[in-house]
C-alpha cells in the first residue's frame, strides 16, 4: 500500500507522518519548532526545520512506500521568498511588533469583511508583517518574487513551484476576504499583487521532488508534492471527507479552534472578540473562534502531568477553587483579561489536583467559544486535550444539550492532510470512529460555570 507523507508544522512542534491513504496512522517523528530570537527579530529556523525534514523523509523512506507529500501549517505568517529561498526570516508571530509599527498598520488595515477576522496577539497576520518588513526593509520586498504561506513554502521547497491555497490566505492572513471569495484590498493598495502566485486546489498536485529532494531522501523521482493546507482546515475537512455537516470541530493544542460549517447568524461585518473566518478547501466560509488554550492549560497544570480524577473534579468544584484567563497575551473571548489570568479559591492542591484543575479550566474556555458560534447537530471534539477522556466528559456536562463527540486518535490534522491525497478520486466517506464523552457522575458544574462567569466580571472591574 503507497504511503502519504504529511508534514505538519504546528505552532510549538513540527510532526512528519507516514500515513495510510485512509487517513490512518502508520507512524510519526516530532520535533520542537524552534524560534532564534535574532537578528532581525524572533524568527522560525526554517534551515534547521528543514534538515530535520529531509532526513525525516529518508528515515521514513526505508520503512514505507511513499507516494506523495502533503504539507500543512499554521496560519497567522508566511515566508517572504526569493528564488524559491526565504529571503527575510520567517516572523515568530508571537514577536512583537514595533509599537509604531503596530500603530501604522492599524491604521491603513482593512476594514473586517476585508480581513476575515481581528488583530491577533504579537505580530500575526501576513498583511502586518509585511506592512512591517516594507517599512523596515524595503530593498528586500522589492527583490522578492513571492510571499507564500507556510504549507505552501515547505510545498516549493520540496517541489519548487510557488502556489497560493485558499484556506492558508483565508487563515489569519488580512490578505483574503472569505465573505468575497477574493484578495484583500490592501494587496491592489500596497502592490502586494505580485507577491502572490497563482491559486491552487489544496489538494492538487504541484509536481513530482526537486531532483535534490529525491538524491537526498531516497525518495521516489515521481514522488507527489501536493499544494498543502493550513491545519485546521485539514482537521475539519477531515471530518468534511467523513461525510459529517452541521457539525462544530473543536482542536485543541496551542490553541483552542472551533470551527463550523453553520453561517447562520454569523454577521461577516461585525468583529466579535476571539473570532475569526477561515475557509474550507472549497473556499467556502468557515466561522470559528479560537483562543490560545494550550497554553493556559501548561500555566495552570505546571509540572503535574495527570490523569484528572472525578474526586479531584469534586473537590475543586465544592471549594470553588478556579482558574480566571487569560495568563498569556492572547485575551480570546475575553477582551481585557490578557496578563490577568490568576487561581481563586483554595489551593487545588497534589499533582492530581492542579492537574483537574487544568482540565476543567480548559473545558469551560471551550464551552466558552461554543457559545458564541451558531448550534449545530454535532459538536466533535479532537487533539491533544482528549487525551484526558474527563475532558470531554466535562464539556458535555458544561453544555448537556449539546451532543458532543470525541474522537481520540488525536491526529485529525495529519489525517485531513492525507486524505486530500485522494480528493479526486474519493467515491466513498472516509473512516472515523466518534465515542460520547462519559459524563456521568460529574458534580454540578453548570453552577460552577455560572460562579466562575460572575469572578470574570469582577475581575474586569479590577
Amino acid at each position: 500500500m503507497s504511503t502519504i507523507a504529511v508534514f505538519d508544522v504546528g505552532k510549538t512542534n513540527a510532526k512528519l507522518y507516514a500515513m495510510r491513504p485512509d487517513g490512518r496512522p502508520l507512524e510519526a517523528l516530532s520535533t520542537p519548532n524552534a524560534s532564534i530570537e535574532g537578528p532581525p527579530y524572533r524568527h522560525h529556523d526554517l534551515d534547521g526545520l528543514e534538515a530535520w525534514l529531509l532526513a525525516g523523509l529518508a528515515e521514513l523512506a526505508t520503512r514505507h512506500a511513499i507516494a506523495a507529500i502533503v504539507p500543512c501549517g499554521h496560519g497567522g505568517s508566511g515566508v517572504l521568498v526569493r528564488g524559491g529561498r526565504a529571503a527575510m526570516p520567517m516572523i515568530d508571530y508571537e514577536h512583537p511588533m514595533p509599537a509604531d509599527a503596530a500603530a501604522g498598520y492599524r491604521a491603513e488595515a482593512d476594514p473586517l469583511r476585508e480581513r476575515g477576522g481581528p488583530a491577533l496577539l504579537g505580530s500575526s497576520h501576513a498583511a502586518r508583517q509585511l506592512w512591517w518588513l516594507a517599512r523596515d526593509w524595503p530593498e528586500a520586498l522589492a527583490a522578492a518574487d513571492a510571499f507564500l504561506h507556510l504549507p505552501q513554502y515547505w510545498a516549493c521547497r520540496l517541489s519548487g513551484v510557488a502556489a497560493n491555497e485558499v484556506t492558508s490566505a483565508a487563515a489569519q492572513s488580512h490578505l483574503w476576504s472569505v465573505a468575497e471569495r477574493r484578495p484583500s484590498a490592501i494587496l491592489a493598495r500596497r502592490g502586494w499583487e505580485r507577491l502572490m502566485p497563482p491559486m491552487a486546489p489544496a489538494w492538487a498536485t504541484l509536481g513530482p521532488v526537486r531532483p535534490e529532494v529525491a538524491a537526498r531522501t531516497g525518495l521516489a523521482p515521481d514522488t507527489r508534492v501536493h499544494c498543502g493546507i493550513h491545519d485546521s482546515s485539514a482537521n475539519f475537512y477531515r471530518y468534511q471527507a467523513a461525510g459529517l455537516r452541521d457539525v462544530v470541530v473543536v482542536s485543541t493544542g496551542t490553541w483552542i479552534v472551533a470551527q463550523t460549517d453553520r453561517t447562520d447568524g454569523v454577521d461577516l461585518d461585525r468583529e466579535a472578540p476571539g473570532r475569526i473566518l477561515n475557509a474550507d478547501v472549497t473556499g467556502a466560509p468557515v466561522p470559528g473562534m479560537l483562543t490560545m488554550g494550550g497554553r493556559e492549560f501548561a500555566v495552570v497544570a505546571g509540572d503535574a502531568t495527570g490523569p484528572a480524577t472525578r474526586d479531584a473534579l469534586a473537590r475543586l468544584v465544592a471549594a470553588g477553587t478556579m482558574a480566571l484567563p487569560f495568563f498569556g497575551d492572547d485575551d480570546g473571548p475575553f477582551p481585557g483579561h490578557a496578563r490577568r489570568g490568576r487561581l481563586v479559591g483554595p489551593p487545588a492542591g497534589d499533582p492530581a489536583g492542579r492537574f483537574t484543575l487544568a482540565v476543567l479550566y480548559a473545558a469551560l474556555l471551550t464551552v466558552e467559544i461554543l457559545d458564541r458560534l451558531p448550534p449545530a447537530r454535532t459538536v466533535v471534539l479532537d487533539g491533544s486535550f482528549v487525551r484526558e477522556p474527563l475532558y470531554g466528559g466535562i464539556v458535555q456536562a458544561l453544555a448537556p444539550e449539546a451532543r458532543i463527540r470525541v474522537n481520540a486518535d488525536s491526529v485529525g490534522q495529519a489525517a485531513g492532510a492525507a486524505l486530500l491525497a485522494g480528493h479526486a478520486t474519493r467515491t466513498t466517506p472516509a473512516p472515523l470512529d466518534l465515542a460520547r464523552p462519559d459524563a456521568a457522575g460529574l458534580p454540578d458544574l453548570r453552577s460552577y460555570r455560572a460562579a466562575w462567569r460572575d469572578h470574570l466580571a469582577l475581575e474586569i472591574q479590577r
